[in-house]
This record gives structure tokens, C-alpha cells and sequence, in this order.
């Protein structure tokens, strides 16, 4: 006898964003528990995340009164959420009597940091842990509602990581461990788990989080731990679009797009997937689809080790604001020891993630970005690093530039089709956008330019005109129609 599918199905925050939403969420579950078991992982309701932080920032300044304001709405917000949801008394009484515990070990450990007016990050990770805490159970009741068995369960008894707290990483043999001893008891007896997303544990059972947005993450380690076939991201858009939408109207669904093709668009700011989402399924070759909720008709996007060639090479536009350009330069550095070494070394010190680099061939000036929650500090870094240096005229400036952006042009196939840059470029340059900075990465599957942020909406329509990504290739249409 055939062994059925396993799929991990992952619901974001706009999926369970209220009790329509849950109910379908639900229904989903069901539909595809017909086909064979079903493990889900679920976030926090829409914004509830940001709220918590908020409260928890608030408790920090002193301001216990307000952080319990944030608390008490929230109360609110679900406690209506699960009267809509359940109709069975006594499983909303249970529920709300669940939900009721996780609320007071909030406020209590908001009281706490209010007290010590200090936040630390172990504590803010069991803060902003709650949402998905709250959120799980409800959506286990929805399901139960449907006459589905099911079982709300703490990833801290599912996924063991490391102790870095607000971006922790699995450790996945341990991982494959627990997962599997305490998962495939509750399959075999036709459970569905639903497991919280973002949350994890270290090996001494201490709650640590895998960084905002991890629940995708957290979907696809479980995936990797359980052997899954699939994994479906179930989102509020289509899949994966050529662009964003919002800035290119004739943004279209990618059907088939790689593994490498997806990083990097996660990487350089497409919002559909946490950028670490695929390193938990590469060795596995486990398929990935992105597919909309509130759209389950649809197909979506499959993402695949291997993807499928649509015959131009470029295959996607993305682009990220809230960027700076900082620049370290002047004819003197040429003959200064070791500068790159030392800026790097400066920026790696202090933690902040660099997106781009690139130097110019006179080895005159190296720019690179990061994103502006790390620009003023890195500066004022680099400039105590080489004080000396400007002092005595060998480094002429470090500057920044906050009003730029990156687009980055992204296709597996790039390599093997010439003139991909000097379409890019030249289509850029026919609307008049000037180009302050390029790289393109050794994997020759993405190009990378800056440009002022005003221009950034710009070179995209104009990139994707040019590689025509509006409308489906012809063998994308030969695809479809066999």
C-alpha cells in the first residue's frame, strides 16, 4: 500500500489575522488531511507580534500602565476571535481559560522588566513568543470544530536551537529527534499537530525565537526534521511574482522558480519568504509552494531544487528601501595597508548585516550598504577606526547616503545567456536613472545596482519591460497549455 503524503502546511499572520480567516485555515487543513497527514505551523495574528514588542518597550521605560493598555486589547481581540470561532461551550471555555494563563505569564514578565527597567533578550523572545502561542490552540479548536482531531503544541518541544535570542538557528540533528518522537505518535493516531511558528528552544528548554518572520523558517525545519514531501507557505498573495506588484502593475506568479532563484529574492527584500527559509530543505530536495489562503484555487509557486528555465534568463525583480550607502574613500587609500580588511572587520564588530559591496577599479573608494538601522552606528565606527588616517589626509571621507536603494535582478540561467547586463543597464539608462553603484554576485544568478530612492520604482517598470516578465514567455504558454 502506497504511504500517503506528509505535507507541512505554514499559515502567516494574515492567513489567522481573525476568526474568517482561522475558519478557513481550518477548512484548508481538512480539505488536504484527506489526501494524507498534515503537521501545521502557524503565526501570530496580524500585528500582534509588533504590539507585544511595543508593550514590552513600553514596560522597559517604566510605563507598566501602558504596556498593560497593549495587553488588555489584545485580551480583547481574541477573546472575540475564539466567541466567533467556537461554537462548542465547553471547548471556548477551555480555550479561553488556555489563552487566559499565557496572557498573565505576559503581563507578569512585563511587570518584571518594568520593575528592573530592563529588556533583555531572553526575555523580549518570550514576549513576542505569544502571539503564535495564543494563535495555535485557536486554530487547533477551529479544526476541532470541523470534527478534525487536533493538537495545539509549543515548538519549544519540537525545534532545538542555538542560544542566540531574537535570531536563533536550529540544530537539527536534535531537532529530527524530538520532532519525530513527538509528532508521528499524534499522525499515526490521526492528529493534526499545529504547532506555533517563530519559536523554538535551546537544549536546556530556555524559549528562544528564530528571528521576525521566522515562522516560514520554522515550517521548513520541521519539513526537513519530519521527512515531509512538501512544504506549502500558505500567504496572502499568489507566489512569487516577478515584482512587487505595488510597483510594477503587470507583476506576475512565477509557477516554477529554484531554490537559489528564491534566496536571493528573499535576500535583496521580496517579503514572501524569510530569507532563511530553504537552507533547512536544500540537502532534503524537499519541494517548497508559496499559495494564497484566501485564494486556495490557486497554484501558486513551486519552488524546486533544479527550478525550470523560462528560455530569457531573468526570472524576477526585487528591491529594498530603508537602505544607506556608506562610502570610504580619497586617492590615499590606495597605498594604506590592509583598509579593506579594516572595514569590514569594523562593520563585521558591531553585527550589521551588509547587503552590497563594491569598490571602485582605481581602488580609490569602497561603498557598501547596510540597512539603516545599523548606518549611523557603522560610521561612527568606521570613523573612530580611521581617525588617524583622515587626520593625516589618507582617508578623505566616510560618508553615508540614506536616500538610496538597491534593485537587484535575479534568474538561475543568467550565466549562460550574454548581454543580460547591458539590457539591465541600458534599459535603466533610457529613463534617465542614474546608476551610483553595482555588483553582481559569484553565482552569476543575480545582478545588483543602486540607485536614489526616488528612481527605484523607475528601474524596476523599466527592467521588466525589458525582459519582458509582464506577460508568460513561449514556453511557460506551451507549458500551460499541455
Amino acid at each position: 500500500m502506497k504511504k500517503k503524503p506528509l505535507r507541512v502546511m505554514k499559515f502567516g499572520g494574515t492567513s489567522v489575522g481573525d476568526a474568517p480567516c482561522m475558519a478557513r485555515v481550518a477548512q484548508i487543513v481538512k480539505d488536504a488531511s484527506r489526501q494524507g497527514p498534515v503537521v501545521a505551523v502557524v503565526s501570530a495574528m496580524g500585528g500582534v507580534t509588533n504590539r507585544l514588542i511595543d508593550a514590552a518597550k513600553h514596560a522597559e521605560a517604566g510605563n507598566l500602565e501602558q504596556a498593560d493598555r497593549i495587553f488588555e486589547a489584545l485580551r480583547r481581540q481574541h477573546d472575540a476571535a475564539v466567541e466567533e470561532l467556537i461554537r462548542d461551550e465547553n471547548r471556548c471555555k477551555w480555550l479561553s481559560a488556555s489563552l487566559s494563563k499565557i496572557f498573565a505569564e505576559g503581563k507578569q514578565l512585563c511587570k518584571g522588566t518594568a520593575l528592573l527597567h530592563e529588556l533583555t533578550p531572553r526575555t523580549l523572545d518570550t514576549i513576542s513568543s505569544l502571539g503564535e502561542r495564543f494563535s495555535a490552540p485557536m486554530v487547533a479548536g477551529a479544526l476541532e470544530e470541523l470534527g478534525v482531531a487536533s493538537e495545539a503544541i509549543e515548538a519549544t518541544e519540537l525545534i532545538v536551537t542555538d542560544s542566540c535570542h531574537g535570531g536563533a538557528d536550529p540544530l537539527m540533528e536534535r531537532t529530527r529527534e524530538l520532532s519525530q518522537a513527538r509528532l508521528h505518535p499524534l499522525l499515526d493516531r490521526g492528529i493534526t499537530p499545529v504547532a506555533t511558528g517563530f519559536i523554538g528552544a535551546t537544549d536546556g528548554g530556555i524559549l528562544t525565537t528564530l528571528g521576525r518572520g521566522g515562522s516560514d523558517y520554522s515550517a521548513t525545519i520541521l519539513g526537513a526534521a519530519l521527512e515531509a514531501d512538501e512544504i506549502i507557505i500558505w500567504t496572502d498573495v499568489d507566489g512569487v511574482l516577478t515584482a512587487d506588484p505595488r510597483l510594477v502593475k503587470d507583476a506576475r506568479t512565477i509557477p516554477v522558480i529554484s531554490y537559489r532563484e528564491a534566496s536571493e529574492l528573499a535576500y535583496f527584500g521580496a517579503k514572501v519568504l524569510h530569507p532563511k527559509t530553504l537552507r533547512a530543505v536544500e540537502q532534503a530536495g524537499i519541494p517548497v509552494w508559496i499559495r494564497n489562503s484566501f485564494a486556495p484555487e490557486r497554484s501558486g509557486t513551486k519552488i524546486t531544487p533544479e527550478g525550470r528555465s523560462n528560455g530569457g534568463g531573468v526570472k524576477a525583480l526585487t528591491a529594498i528601501r530603508d537602505v544607506a550607502l556608506i562610502t570610504v574613500g580619497g586617492p590615499g587609500i590606495v597605498g594604506l595597508p590592509d583598509v579593506v580588511g579594516r572595514t569590514f572587520s569594523t562593520t563585521a564588530a558591531l553585527k550589521a548585516n551588509v547587503l552590497l559591496i563594491s569598490q571602485s577599479s582605481s581602488q580609490n573608494d569602497i561603498c557598501f550598504i547596510v540597512t539603516m538601522e545599523d548606518a549611523q552606528r557603522t560610521v561612527e565606527a568606521l570613523r573612530k577606526e580611521f581617525a588617524q588616517d583622515v587626520a593625516h589626509e589618507k582617508v578623505e571621507h566616510i560618508t553615508l547616503d540614506p536616500n538610496i536603494a538597491i534593485v537587484a535582478v535575479v534568474g538561475e540561467n543568467m550565466r549562460g545567456i550574454p548581454g543580460i547586463a547591458a539590457r539591465t543597464f541600458g534599459s535603466v539608462a533610457r529613463e534617465n536613472v542614474n546608476l551610483i553603484a553595482i555588483a553582481q554576485g559569484s553565482s552569476e544568478s543575480n545582478i545588483s545596482f543602486v540607485v536614489a530612492e526616488r528612481d527605484m520604482k523607475t528601474a524596476l517598470e523599466a527592467a521588466h519591460r525589458e525582459f519582458g516578465l509582464g506577460a508568460p514567455t513561449v514556453l511557460e504558454s506551451a507549458v500551460k497549455a499541455s
